[in-house]
């Protein structure tokens, strides 16, 4: 395979060399992310320039900040209010709420709960990635394959995944897998839709450049098409993160587990209401801790930020 190395002066080394070669090599500043944009001709974020200066980035930190506690504010509010008008046993207030989760993480009895549901939705966000991109590469570069799968990669989404999970036990048996197996099953097709996308969208220009520096199939992708199809795969990353959460407690509750899953079927036997809300708070917030840490990565990548 030839190696991918652009002549001096040509037209894909002018091309590629600020918005591809550079971020890994410093952290582009908003000029040079600029200038490198209107050469290529992908579209400049409007607030691209700004991004970096002291004086616009303090208030956005405050308003990242801000919004999200106001809202949790109001939310908190309306709950209390219809608290208040229903019976506790139905909806418990926040306050309720609140103390249990306070109580949980003293006592840290749910802990091992915690960790094994986190993992199970780790697993299986991971293994379901591990499929999808090499499937998502392979639908991007070859029409003949992407015309064969794609019509059954649709009908696999009708089928429900907590119909599959009498399945996995039979297959796999009880315990650790069956849940991750679960859970790549769940993440695997938004994953799979944002690489293609972001894949899809990758400049022709940027690429045929490339191919005339003497790029290769690997070394396009490398340079070229995964660095700029970056951003769509973050988001369906996000999304299937989430995802994996919600398939791990719908394994453990369907085949059984040690999680949290388990956890919200005891208290649904006991009608423990307010442990189950508590519960249901433990899981938003190992989703939105998730949701928030590749939110944050994507922010400070040199790679986003010389696209944006």
């Amino acid at each position: 395979m030839k190696q991918f190395n652009p002549r001096p002066g040509s037209a894909g080394l002018r091309l590629l060399r600020d918005p591809i070669r550079a971020p890994w090599l410093r952290r582009p500043r908003s000029t040079d992310a600029r200038y490198a944009l209107a050469r290529t001709g992908l579209p400049a974020h409007p607030s691209g320039a700004a991004r970096n200066g002291a004086h616009r980035w303090i208030p956005a930190t405050r308003r990242r900040i801000l919004a999200p506690m106001l809202l949790g504010v109001v939310l908190l509010v309306a709950w209390a209010i219809a608290a208040a008008i229903a019976s506790p046993v139905l909806l418990p207030g926040p306050a309720r709420v609140l103390a249990r989760l306070w109580t949980d993480l003293l006592t840290g009895a749910l802990w091992p709960y915690l960790a094994i549901t986190l993992t199970e939705a780790f697993g299986g966000c991971v293994l379901g990635a591990v499929v999808a991109l090499p499937l998502a590469v392979a639908i991007h570069r070859s029409v003949w394959f992407s015309d064969a799968v794609q019509p059954f990669l649709g009908a696999t989404q009708a089928i429900p995944a907590i119909a599959l999970a009498p399945l996995l036990v039979l297959w796999v048996g009880y315990g650790l897998v069956p849940v991750v197996v679960l859970c790549a099953l769940i993440v695997f097709f938004p994953i799979l839709v944002a690489a293609v996308v972001g894949l899809r969208m990758v400049s022709r220009e940027v690429v045929d450049a490339a191919r005339l520096d003497g790029a290769g199939s690997l070394g396009l992708l490398r340079h070229v098409e995964a660095p700029l199809a970056l951003p769509s795969l973050l988001g369906g990353l996000k999304n299937g993160f989430a995802l994996s959460v919600t398939g791990a407690v719908v394994g453990e509750m369907v085949m059984g587990g040690s999680g949290l899953g388990t956890v919200l079927t005891v208290q649904r036997d006991a009608v423990d209401t307010t442990g189950m809300f508590a519960s249901i708070a433990w899981l938003c917030v190992i989703a939105a801790a998730a949701y928030s840490l590749i939110t944050w990565w994507e922010r400070r990548s040199a790679i986003v930020e010389s696209l944006t």
